[in-house]
């Protein structure tokens, strides 16, 4: 009997697996996406209509402000439980509730607006693997999914994220080899492996679930629109097993690593101790987050 997921197609499955990722249309309403997007722009003290007041090419903000993802997105959540084997293999890896998704917006002002717009390919710069916060494993529970929320319209050639959609294996080889972990900055050269890409563009409300595996990279937007996304990863409660007794419990993120190997399963140990890493991102947008508190204040006072 074929085997039966809350909103996914098993078409949808294949490809996640075969391609390490999938994209969902119209999650979450487009008001709340307006509603935050203008908020951020008053944190940033820049005016919306006026492209000269938007100093920074790229902006990556803190959080302010969070919604469940259940509640705001319920078709994103049974499709992120889809791909993870189910909801009581996720936990929020901030250790408050359920996962969510905040408005710690990367917005895409004018990256590499003043040159010639290149599509993805290895040649383009910034490939890499996410997850700056953690020594990485074949088995790693901290990333089990990765997440592209759509906060605004992305059209061709403005700002899109380059996919390459046949990383995954060249990364759980990488991984397979180092079952004593690797720091998050030793995955971007895999990129010459590689040859199937995808330019990430959608509507605000999309949602686009990534295999943690995934190299990505930013592109430029010589648009002249703001390209607001956030990237939230989903964790799990426990390391991937590629080991269960039963194969129909292998969740897609799982069978998607078991298939970049050529394998049906695997007994894997990681050699050394899991770890968390304090990025310099983390401390740069502390100092953003109080600056923009005083920039508010000092607005609602004028």
């Amino acid at each position: 009997m074929a085997k039966t997921y809350r909103t996914l197609t098993q078409e949808d499955i294949n490809h996640f697996i075969e391609k390490g990722h999938v994209i969902l249309k119209d999650c979450f309403p487009r008001e709340l996406a307006e509603e935050w997007q203008s908020f951020a722009f008053k944190r940033l003290g820049y005016d919306p209509d006026d492209p000269t007041t938007w100093e920074e090419p790229r902006v990556h903000l803190p959080s302010m402000n969070r919604v469940l993802i259940e509640d705001v997105g319920p078709r994103a959540w049974d499709a992120i439980c889809d791909l993870l084997g189910g909801e009581d293999r996720i936990i929020n890896f901030w250790g408050d509730s359920k996962p969510g998704w905040g408005d710690g917006f990367i917005i895409n002002f004018g990256l590499g607006a003043d040159t010639p717009w290149q599509p993805p390919s290895p040649d383009v710069g910034g490939w890499h693997k996410d997850g700056d916060f953690f020594r990485h494993f074949l088995d790693s529970p901290e990333q089990g999914l990765l997440t592209i929320v759509v906060w605004s319209d992305i059209y061709p050639k403005s700002g899109g994220t380059f996919v390459a959609c046949d990383s995954v294996q060249h990364v759980a080889q990488r991984l397979y080899e180092h079952p004593e972990g690797l720091l998050p900055s030793g995955f971007g050269g895999l990129i010459d492996k590689c040859k199937d890409f995808v330019e990430i563009t959608g509507n605000a409300g999309d949602v686009v679930l990534l295999h943690p595996f995934i190299l990505h990279a930013a592109s430029q937007n010589p648009s002249g629109r703001a390209r607001f996304i956030t990237n939230p990863p989903v964790s799990l409660k426990e390391p991937m097993n590629f080991n269960r007794e039963n194969p129909d419990d292998f969740s897609p993120v799982e069978l998607g690593v078991l298939h970049g190997l050529g394998k049906d399963r695997l007994d894997f140990k990681p050699t050394a101790q899991r770890e968390r890493l304090v990025p310099e991102r983390v401390k740069r947008q502390q100092k953003m987050l109080e600056e923009q508190k005083k920039r508010l204040e000092a607005d609602s006072k004028s």
